[in-house]
């Protein structure tokens, strides 16, 4: 499964990444190697496991691909849930970005049941 780039949920989680690039970029400057360094490599983790996953031989190796992706996605909302006790993104941001993290995560979910029922 090499077109990892045909994947609805590869493409959605760069949409998300350039989002929290954005979203982000308003962080306190003294956080630029902190949570905000931590949050931005999170989010191009789990794009990034999703195409190698794809790239791999078995489907065996693609969901470990994907399960790695789901913990980057897990480890990126605690940064998230930080960030807003923080005041470092308000509340409306938080919601919506937590949404389509959601929605990240139940596809990796989806996509991980298709592989074991092919």
């Amino acid at each position: 499964m090499s077109k990892f780039k045909d994947l609805k949920v590869w493409q959605k989680a760069i949409q998300h990444v350039t989002k929290i690039y954005s979203e982000t970029s308003s962080f306190p400057k003294e956080e630029i190697y902190g949570i905000t360094s931590q949050i931005r490599r999170c989010s191009v983790s789990i794009p990034s496991n999703i195409a190698e996953g794809a790239g791999r031989r078995t489907k065996k190796d693609f969901s470990h691909f994907l399960d790695i992706a789901k913990g980057s996605s897990f480890e990126l909302e605690t940064q998230l849930i930080i960030s807003k006790e923080l005041n470092f993104i308000n509340s409306e941001n938080f919601e919506i970005t937590i949404a389509e993290l959601d929605e990240i995560q139940k596809m990796i979910t989806g996509l991980q049941k298709s592989l074991t029922n092919d």
